[in-house]
């Protein structure tokens, strides 16, 4: 009985031997990654964090290819693209928007101010509305053309875009795909412009300029001019949805994104 519990006893400090040497080895491991890294913080961080890891830790993450990039992109494109219309074609969605807000044409700025003279503030608010409700018409639609553009866009250095900056993606398919995609899109605009009734508020007020003495007369291209201001307002929205995919984790929804702007 004694001998077995001498036995126990010696294996008991074996393991507890065991235990503490690990906890000081960790410690230890712990303590060297961090002197390597405040002595050589400067070299790591222009590595690159996979280069890191693979340095402090003997490990690194799986490399990205050039076509993983390209189709983590489109796809955050592409995600940004359906959460920036569901917002623009929401009830003020560009009404309400500053920052999206389609004001009246600059080119008829002269006709604004003359007929706000005239007492037809009102009418001239009214007009501005209605280019914003076509607007936020046309976004209900808007999804489908843009993801069109961003399938199709040809891109040949994705990893130049995805170090780029935070909405150098969005500028990229601004960049590459804007003649088509107003093209496409202005039909739809069209479309909207006559469902909101935009020539009724129009009509009264370019009819009342148009007959005063000495004016220049005025027809802006409303269609053109609403598909532009429409087109813009989505990218800015879509920029704004790239920039919390490459900054917020929370924001990458998709396996493909979460590997490519994680890495």
């Amino acid at each position: 009985m004694y001998i077995c519990k001498v036995n126990y006893l010696k294996r008991m400090k074996r393991f507890f031997l065991i235990a503490s040497l690990s906890v000081v080895s960790l410690v230890a491991k712990s303590q060297l990654l961090k002197d390597v890294w405040n002595k050589n913080k400067d070299s790591l961080e222009k590595l690159g964090k996979n280069a890191v890891n693979t340095v402090l830790t003997g490990t690194s993450t799986p490399k990205l290819t050039n076509d993983e990039v390209i189709k983590g992109l489109k796809e955050a494109l592409s995600v940004g693209t359906n959460n920036s219309s569901g917002v623009a074609s929401k009830l003020d969605g560009f009404y309400k928007n500053q920052r999206i807000f389609i004001p009246w044409p600059p080119e008829a700025q002269a006709m604004k101010d003359r007929l706000i003279k005239m007492g037809m503030s009102k009418k001239v608010a009214d007009f501005e509305m209605s280019l914003n409700r076509a607007a936020e018409e046309a976004a209900l639609k808007a999804a489908p053309v843009f993801i069109d553009a961003i399938t199709n866009m040809s891109v040949q250095d994705g990893f130049a875009i995805l170090k780029g900056s935070d909405t150098a993606a969005t500028s990229y398919l601004r960049k590459t795909t804007y003649a088509p995609l107003e093209t496409k899109f202005t039909p739809i605009v069209k479309e909207a412009i006559a469902k909101v009734k935009v020539t009724s508020y129009w009509t009264p007020l370019v009819t009342a300029y148009n007959k005063l003495p000495g004016v220049k007369k005025q027809n802006p291209d409303l269609d053109k001019y609403v598909t532009n201001k429409a087109i813009n307002g989505l990218m800015l929205l879509i920029s704004d949805e790239e920039t919390k995919i490459r900054k917020d984790p929370m924001a990458r929804v998709t396996d493909l994104l979460k590997k490519v702007f994680g890495s």
